[in-house]
């Protein structure tokens, strides 16, 4: 008999076990990067984070010997299941010692959701939406990890294969030496495309001037990935959850901002200095010194990290990309950034891929979602 007890994430005590959990795993790892426990909290408080408006979810430790050795957190994005059929339920915040039990026991409570629920499979790891971290490592083990981006040992894909969980949705991330001169090239045809569509590189003052964009990113966002399967609309709720997350930590020397000739915004690009060391130092909190961990790693980096991009649909084959990577060629150059790594890609989104194939990129890490159809009417079967 297993002496693996799984219980129900209920205390608020409970909750900063699931929290702390993966930082105390990961303690000795050089390139795990942990969160900060506030962000980590505010991801289960439904005034924090509106995707939880349309989810209903469940969070677990797993336990031996009294002492916790695993979580998971199961989820339904019911938006999810309204606009794309699909009737699945979501497992993320995965994570276990190497014990083929614990792994078993913790993906069990995933099945037995999904037979409850009437969900016709699993998948994961996924947040709650597609701005959420997803996707299990599966190479790239000895790279650092990013502040977007799942990091886990090289026996979690093993353990869930041999679970008889198979492959979903991969990802791939690349990595490129930023150049230190800008080819004739790239100046001439981003000048002529300027040129050609009227379009202009708009500059900030300060980040207040970057407030009334966010919006129009994020329709954006929605114009250049809703051809993409998996992906659902953002909400205007959802829209107010990530700006309050992540604007703290965007510089507006790392956003790139093009207008057409009516001011309306046609391309994005949003960047930042690698916050990755600056993470780890700061230990999961901001107070009382990790802010300057922080504030350290915006001043002096030669690391950058892309992490969102958005083209109109209208101009995703006219060039514009050109104009974009000149900007930020200039921009890196002044802040002394050599190297660039960019968020995970869906491998199928090969429009995106073909932004950095003028910069020699090194696909150095892969990750994807693991899936397992479920018998919800006859589970046993």
């Amino acid at each position: 008999m297993s002496d693996i007890k799984i219980k129900e994430v209920k205390t608020d005590g409970e909750l900063m076990d699931f929290i702390k959990f993966p930082m105390n795993l990961y303690a000795h790892n050089d390139n795990y990067v942990p969160p900060l426990i506030k962000e980590e909290k505010n991801v289960w408080n439904p005034a924090e984070n509106a995707a939880l408006d349309f989810s209903d979810f469940k969070r677990y430790l797993a336990y031996k010997n009294n002492k916790v050795v695993g979580r998971i957190a199961v989820l339904i994005n019911h938006k999810e299941v309204k606009e794309l059929g699909a009737e699945k339920v979501r497992f993320g915040w995965l994570d276990f010692i190497d014990d083929f039990e614990v792994s078993k026991a913790l993906i069990n409570k995933a099945i037995e959701f999904a037979v409850e629920k009437k969900m016709k499979m699993i998948e994961g790891p996924m947040g709650f939406t597609n701005l959420d971290k997803s996707g299990m490592l599966t190479m790239g083990f000895d790279k650092l990890a990013t502040m977007i981006g799942l990091y886990n040992f090289e026996y979690y894909p093993q353990h869930l294969e041999k679970l008889g969980l198979v492959k979903e949705k991969e990802w791939v991330e690349y990595e490129m030496d930023f150049p230190t001169v800008l080819s004739e090239k790239l100046n001439k045809f981003s000048s002529l495309i300027a040129e050609k569509y009227k379009l202009k590189v708009l500059h900030f003052k300060n980040k207040k001037e970057l407030i009334p964009l966010i919006e129009p990113m994020f329709n954006l966002l929605d114009q250049t990935y809703n051809t993409l399967s998996t992906y659902t609309p953002i909400s205007d709720d959802q829209i107010k959850t990530y700006k309050e997350k992540y604007f703290p930590f965007i510089d507006k020397n790392y956003v790139i901002c093009v207008e057409d000739e009516n001011h309306q915004l046609i391309a994005f690009a949003v960047t930042m200095p690698s916050y990755s060391r600056a993470l780890q130092k700061a230990k999961g909190k901001l107070f009382p010194f990790g802010w300057w961990h922080f504030l350290q790693a915006g001043k002096k980096n030669d690391r950058a990290n892309f992490y969102l991009i958005g083209i109109h649909p209208e101009y995703q084959r006219r060039g514009v990309t050109a104009i974009i990577f000149k900007e930020i060629f200039i921009r890196f150059n002044k802040m002394g950034i050599k190297f660039a790594e960019t968020n995970p890609e869906l491998e199928e989104n090969k429009s995106v891929q073909a932004l950095w194939h003028d910069y020699n990129p090194t696909n150095h890490k892969r990750r994807r979602t693991y899936s397992m159809k479920i018998n919800s009417e006859n589970p046993d079967a």
